[in-house]
């Protein structure tokens, strides 16, 4: 009976202390980024009396079944949907207000309107030459600042495909490391505890991942992942050991396109969804912006062959190119305006066709165009300036659900501390008990 209760107070001691390095555990890592909160089951250890002994006392202590993580996989799963919600939006916003500030900030508005000005000064004159320079002095500055824009635009979207890039060379980093975490798990013990770290560093894996795009997963019962990427279709990233390749694509446009092993992916959320949708709005405020630009340098240059110049020959082209970057002045002395009309005689002050060129200005309103142009995209920002902070609650919210389930609390621990302290002490009060019994049966022996 003695040995038995040693047996068993042992036993009891040391799930006293595997509980006592669990808390420790917790407590050590209650910082720590991704950790999960671990706990212990202890079960009973059962035992036969044997053949011929079935009424025989059979007590053979406790052990410890298993380490488990306090997870939860369905709160889990909502934090990286929320968070690669998020990173979606701030990529994208981030996109649109630098567009919006390179808009705002090369004063191509204010130059289109200082044109149209000076054209309008010049009718007051149209033989004056410091007014002819003056036109050619805007039309100069003009071209500057749509030149300016093109290249603050060219700027923006090749930090979004820098970005995308270095993400896509990170997905792929992580999709091996999962691939790698996978094979480990199936060689780890059930419920030990580099089974656990595993786990935590599977999930922290996962959730990178899901800030770079939309992530499909399917669990197995060892705790292996299987991972796609992207929607309709999701194209499968990681199968046990092995791991495809996501690839980037840089289009005529500027806009991006993935691929996973060559094929087409569509990531509906995370950072590089968010690259590829302020890409699509910068592709399409550059069309815009281009068409302007285009439609000032045709309206000016028809003008400009309709009519002559001061000393009586036609008028030549003032811009040349058909894009904001593009553009340029190629008119270098004023003299050379046509703001008199077809067969006029040299140093004519007919301004028909000046008038004529305002006119097909003011049908195409450029400034009005651009303002537009700036107005689409500050709405788009502010749009999604709202659509941002509603999705950072979100992932916050869902973030704290997360934390509050599978954090480690102090208090908590303090108590569990106390409480499998006071089990160890008993174990070993258990154990000098049987210690006792056992020199008393020697002695009544002697």
């Amino acid at each position: 009976m003695a040995s038995d209760l040693l047996s068993i107070a042992v036993s009891g001691a040391r799930a006293a202390r595997g509980a006592l390095d669990v808390t420790a555990q917790n407590i050590a890592n209650a910082s720590s980024d991704g950790y999960v909160r671990r706990s212990l089951r202890i079960e009973e250890v059962s035992a036969s009396g044997g053949a011929g002994r079935i009424g025989d006392i059979s007590l053979s202590g406790a052990r410890i079944a298993e380490i488990r993580r306090n997870a939860d996989s369905f709160l889990q799963g909502e934090v990286r949907r929320t968070s690669g919600d998020l990173a979606r939006a701030d990529v994208e916003l981030k996109g649109l207000s630098n567009m919006e500030s390179a808009l705002e900030q090369s004063g191509v508005f204010t130059s289109i309107v200082e044109f149209e000005a000076a054209l309008q000064q010049l009718a007051g004159n149209p033989v004056d030459p410091s007014r002819r320079a003056a036109v050619i002095g805007e039309a100069q500055t003009l071209a500057s600042k749509f030149n300016i824009t093109a290249s603050s635009f060219d700027a923006v979207g090749a930090g979004l495909r820098f970005d995308a890039e270095a993400e896509v060379s990170e997905a792929n980093i992580i999709g091996g490391e999962l691939a790698r975490v996978n094979l480990r798990l199936t060689r780890a013990g059930s419920g030990s505890s580099d089974r656990a770290a595993l786990l935590d560093q599977r999930d922290q894996l996962l959730e990178r991942l899901a800030g770079f795009t939309a992530i499909s997963t399917n669990f197995e019962a060892d705790g292996t992942v299987s991972v796609s990427l992207g929607t309709s279709p999701a194209r499968s990233f990681v199968q046990g050991g092995s791991a495809s390749v996501l690839s980037s694509a840089t289009g005529a446009d500027g806009t991006l396109s993935y691929a996973v092993d060559g094929q087409a992916m569509t990531p509906s959320s995370g950072s590089l969804a968010g690259a590829a949708l302020a890409l699509n709005d910068l592709a399409a405020v550059r069309t815009r912006l281009d068409t302007i630009a285009a439609g000032i340098a045709n309206t000016v240059n028809s003008a400009q062959a309709a009519g002559v110049a001061l000393d009586g020959t036609a008028g030549q082209p003032i811009f040349a190119g058909t894009t904001a970057a593009t553009l340029s002045v190629v008119m270098n002395e004023g003299r050379g305006i046509a703001t008199a009309p077809a067969g006029a005689a040299a140093g004519s002050r007919d301004d028909a066709n000046l008038n004529a060129l305002r006119q097909s200005l003011a049908g195409i309103d450029p400034a009005q165009q651009l303002s537009g142009l700036l107005f689409d995209v500050s709405s788009k920002v502010a749009g999604r300036k709202v659509t941002q902070s509603a999705l950072d609650t979100i992932a916050s919210s869902a973030r704290i659900s997360l934390e509050q389930q599978s954090g480690v609390d102090l208090d908590t621990e303090a108590a569990n501390l106390i409480r499998f302290q006071q089990a160890f002490q008993a174990s070993g009060r258990a154990m000098q008990t049987a210690s006792d019994i056992f020199d008393t049966l020697l002695g009544i022996g002697r």
